[in-house]
């Protein structure tokens, strides 16, 4: 499959980037205020780790930047960051007030394309972002698995999983984020229906330590068991009272109904998620 331009990176928008030299200086570079530079809009970014940047700051205060960040005209006479919000930040970081950076004119298209594909070809890109940054090439760029895997250089396979990521719950994406739970965990929590038992269950593993393979095995048993409960459905106002609870609280809960009364349980997988829950019923 070829590869569009955009897919190879900054090489692409600057050519010979990485060995161009003029005096010492990387040709067709200017030094540009820090402070006129505006953040990519598109940036997919949405956390950056501050350790590292406090290392690519110390190293720029030794050396200097050694990759110019690629920028183009901002409307208000200043600029737009297009590839470098690293770079950039550190740049920060270590007090800089000028950058090298290199001009060009790039339309809202290729800006958006280029800073996706830079950040999905990082290693370090936590796999919420990665995924919506695919979703953002599928939908506002109208791109297939296909061609979206052709710009980055991934398989296809890797995005379609990567996208299957962001149907989970929302505290669920952020706990992957955040590296709570890893991606492999998410992807088996992907075999419950339900939201709420998808956060549940993601709150149980992470306070387990459960190994992706752990967590596999415990969702095929719970699969196991509803399936052979599915002679005896609830009846569906019960299990929509339950999954509005389930993600009203965070947590398991199941409702047994009986001919007069019943009973609504509430799982917490810890002291301290039980405290969670005591105080959100005002308890303590």
């Amino acid at each position: 499959m070829p590869r569009n331009a955009l897919g190879k990176g900054l090489e692409a928008l600057i050519p010979g980037a990485s060995t161009d030299t003029i005096d010492g200086s990387r040709a067709g570079t200017k030094e540009i205020p820090v402070g006129r530079i505006a953040p990519n809009p598109f940036q997919p970014r949405s956390r950056f780790d501050e350790a590292s940047l406090k290392e690519l700051a110390d190293s720029i205060k030794a050396t200097g930047i050694l990759q110019p960040v690629l920028l183009r005209r901002g409307p208000d006479g200043g600029y737009q960051l297009v590839a470098g919000e690293r770079r950039l930040r550190a740049a920060q970081h270590a007090g800089l007030e000028m950058i090298p950076a290199i001009v060009r004119e790039v339309d809202d298209r290729e800006m958006l394309e280029l800073a996706i594909v830079e950040n999905v070809q990082r290693e370090d890109l936590n796999p919420i972002d990665e995924a919506k940054g695919y979703q953002t090439l599928a939908t506002r760029l109208q791109l297939t698995h296909d061609e979206i895997s052709g710009r980055v250089g991934k398989h296809r396979t890797a995005v379609t999983n990567a996208l299957r990521l962001l149907a989970l719950p929302g505290e669920v994406q952020d706990m992957v984020s955040r590296g709570t739970i890893s991606a492999g965990h998410a992807r088996a929590l992907l075999g419950l229906e339900s939201p709420g038992d998808q956060l549940a269950t993601a709150r149980y593993v992470h306070s387990k330590g459960f190994s992706v393979r752990r967590t596999e095995a415990l969702i095929n048993r719970k699969l196991r068991r509803r399936g052979a409960r599915s002679k005896a459905a609830k009846p569906v106002e019960i299990t929509d009272l339950e999954n509005k609870l389930q993600q009203r609280y965070a947590t398991k809960v199941t409702i047994r109904a009986g001919r007069k009364g019943g009973s609504v349980e509430f799982e917490y997988y810890s002291r301290e998620d039980l405290e969670r829950l005591l105080e959100a019923w005002n308890v303590i």
